[in-house]
């Protein structure tokens, strides 16, 4: 296989289902920690997003994250390669990235997009300088779509994309950020991700990985870095992913789409379809 994975699967992506009882379907064979966490924080906000379809602009920080997340995967793909990233260069490929993904997309900045650029611009380049990451590192993986198997556990297939794989079977996963995050917070939020990162790297590679790594940009005036490390997953958390997969999985056979009101409603894109609800 080409590219920087290893021997890593590829996902095979399936066509888009046209209506609510093959979406369904499609829902019931796969699942993925972004579908988990949506389950568990508001099952009648995933039932709009993935079931009915209804797709909403991204929103400012939705926006600034992926800009972020394209120019770190060029980044971690020219070390792959052995190249060069110049830094002096960061200023105009982010400029570029800003701009292309703005392409026939609609989004609200409410009037503060050079505010937004600005502070993604300088948290990404202060990772880049403070980054734990040396140059010379040659990652194991960046950006791989892969998959896993669970039928023999009675579970749908498991599919994710994993940001970064270190020398040595390090996982990592990039957020940017608004505010400095809580260690102890950010371990317990973001288990069933890294816990579902496990397991595909787990399936894939046939070894365990040697740690998780969550690399917090944050966006403050004046930026910071913030690296939360992890031992790698224990049966525990893998066990409690399956608690969940499980929850997702008869969840979505009873159609248990109800709402979860709380304070994450306020920036919640839905929140007019919501109101509505019955």
């Amino acid at each position: 296989m080409n590219g920087p994975v290893l021997d890593l699967p590829v996902v095979v992506k399936a066509p888009p289902p046209n209506t609510l009882e093959t979406r369904l379907e499609y829902l019931k064979r796969t699942v993925s920690a972004s579908r988990l966490n949506l389950w568990g924080s508001c099952r009648l906000k995933l039932f709009f997003r993935y079931v009915l379809n209804e797709e909403k602009p991204p929103s400012a920080a939705m926006h600034a994250g992926k800009v972020v997340h394209a120019v770190l995967q060029s980044w971690n793909l020219a070390r792959w390669r052995r190249g060069s990233f110049p830094l002096e260069g960061i200023k105009g490929f982010f400029d570029s990235q800003w701009t292309i993904s703005k392409e026939g997309v609609s989004i609200n900045f409410y009037g503060e997009e050079d505010d937004e650029k600005a502070s993604s611009l300088r948290a990404l380049e202060h990772y880049l300088q403070e980054t734990p990451i040396k140059p010379e590192e040659k990652p194991e993986a960046v950006e791989v779509s892969i998959e896993s198997d669970l039928s023999h556990h009675g579970l749908p297939t498991l599919v994710g994309v994993i940001d970064l794989v270190r020398a040595g079977g390090r996982i990592v996963d990039f957020k940017l950020v608004g505010k400095t995050p809580d260690s102890e917070q950010v371990v317990h939020t973001h288990e069933t991700q890294l816990s579902a990162y496990s397991v595909l790297y787990r399936d894939a590679t046939g070894r365990n990985e040697s740690g998780l790594e969550l690399h917090h940009l944050v966006r403050t005036k004046t930026p910071k870095l913030i690296v939360t490390s992890q031992p790698p997953m224990t049966e525990s958390k893998k066990t409690r992913l399956f608690k969940v997969i499980e929850s997702y999985q008869s969840g979505l056979e009873r159609r248990d789409f109800v709402p979860s009101p709380g304070f994450h409603c306020a920036g919640c894109e839905y929140f007019k379809e919501c109101r509505k609800w019955s």
